[in-house]
């Protein structure tokens, strides 16, 4: 698959980012690289390899997770005690997207 710097352009548009038209170019052939490499691990013969869905999921007393223990939670005005602008009981952040 072959990407094109107008994807890049657009999609750097979409995230609000403002590319020079070198760093354009590089991101088009490093995006085109990581998918040339996607398509040849697709070639790989996987047919004989069980799905995992979680790899600790037979682990047992080996797996590294921790026990789930409900625990002491915070109310609203502790939450909220030091922030630096709350209002309605929630946090009041500044609008960042101007679109």
């Amino acid at each position: 698959m072959r990407i094109t710097e107008q994807q890049v352009s657009y999609v750097a548009d979409l995230a609000n980012l403002r590319l020079s038209e070198q760093e354009v170019a590089r991101m088009a052939r490093d995006l085109d690289g990581i998918l040339s490499h996607m398509e040849k691990l697709n070639e790989v013969d996987t047919s004989g390899v069980e799905p995992m869905a979680q790899v600790l999921y037979e682990a047992g007393e080996t797996a590294t997770l921790r026990e789930d223990v409900p625990g002491a939670t915070l109310d609203n005005a502790a939450a909220l005690a030091n922030a630096p602008l709350s209002g309605a009981g929630q946090f009041k952040v500044p609008k960042i997207i101007e679109r």
